[in-house]
């Protein structure tokens, strides 16, 4: 018997049909699971229906009946279903460039156990963050980029991601434009922190360029990777109101918090299985806040 609240997570999504809830409800009980969340979603401008459960699993021999019920009902619906050990961290690594505040968050938040995930490696273009690897333990790969080097550079994060068998791939402010043969081989895996001020204010000294414009809100925007550039579908975004007392440090310093918090919020909720993408949308269902 498991005295565990929750000990398993399910995902499925499929065109919407009649009784799917139903019958993942009566897969379950039949295998001796107890659900203690369960939240859906049925997009009716395309018919697509998500779902995401939290259960118990009160008898561990069932597990292989329940995954074969699963899987039969998912070739029955023509549905994506996904089935994981609630507590089983997922394995990540970091990408970051010189600026180390996503990062020193993210870290600390996995000590103090917010975030669930297995940091497998800290992979940079400068060696800024070569000292926070190291106290966290963490292996700490320095990989400057040239254009002669760009393409070499991105297989040996690819071998660094295969070989430590990578979920999650985390773009710490990591100011390198991937190519889109990396970016479609990690679709879905790969989650970006920016400013939330493009398309306006692009390149170098936004928050400056804010300034001088005299903007009222500033904000981050966390997505997922695609070929186009800081354009894929948004998993987190937050603001906060500025005003004209403000001088440009003042907004960089904010700014940076607002990012830390909105990857953090993103990432957790990518590490819970709660975010399904939905064409170029996600449907991200929400759990506990910290």
């Amino acid at each position: 018997m498991n005295n565990k609240i929750e000990t398993h997570i399910l995902k499925l999504s499929c065109k919407d049909q009649i009784g799917i809830v139903a019958k993942i409800s009566s897969i379950l009980a039949e295998c001796n699971c107890n659900i203690v969340e369960s939240k859906q979603f049925t997009d009716q401008k395309n018919g697509n229906f998500f779902i995401r459960q939290s259960f118990t699993l009160l008898n561990d021999n069932t597990l292989p009946t329940l995954k074969n019920n699963l899987e039969n009902l998912a070739k029955i619906l023509k549905a994506n279903f996904f089935l994981s050990e609630i507590e089983c961290p997922m394995k990540t690594i970091m990408l970051v460039s010189r600026f180390d505040h996503c990062l020193n968050d993210i870290l600390f938040r996995v000590r103090n156990n917010s975030l669930n995930l297995k940091i497998k490696a800290v992979v940079s273009n400068h060696k800024i963050a070569e000292e926070i690897a190291n106290f966290s333990n963490i292996p700490f790969h320095y990989l400057p980029i040239e254009k002669s080097n760009k393409l070499a550079q991105e297989e040996k994060i690819k071998e660094i991601i295969y070989k430590n068998n990578v979920e999650l791939i985390v773009l710490a402010r990591y100011m390198q434009v991937l190519s889109e043969k990396f970016t479609n081989e990690f679709e879905g895996k790969i989650i970006n922190i920016h400013h939330s001020f493009l398309p306006s204010f692009k390149g170098a000294k936004p928050y400056h360029q804010a300034f001088d414009r005299g903007v009222k809100v500033i904000g981050a925007t966390a997505h997922y990777v695609t070929k186009d550039l800081d354009d894929g579908p948004i998993i987190e975004q937050d603001t906060q109101e500025v005003n004209h007392e403000m001088m440009p440090n003042d907004l960089v310093l904010m700014g940076r918090d607002i990012e830390s918090r909105v990857l953090y919020r993103a990432i957790k909720a990518h590490s819970e299985r709660r975010v399904f993408l939905n064409n170029n949308r996600t449907i991200v269902f929400r759990g506990q806040r910290i």
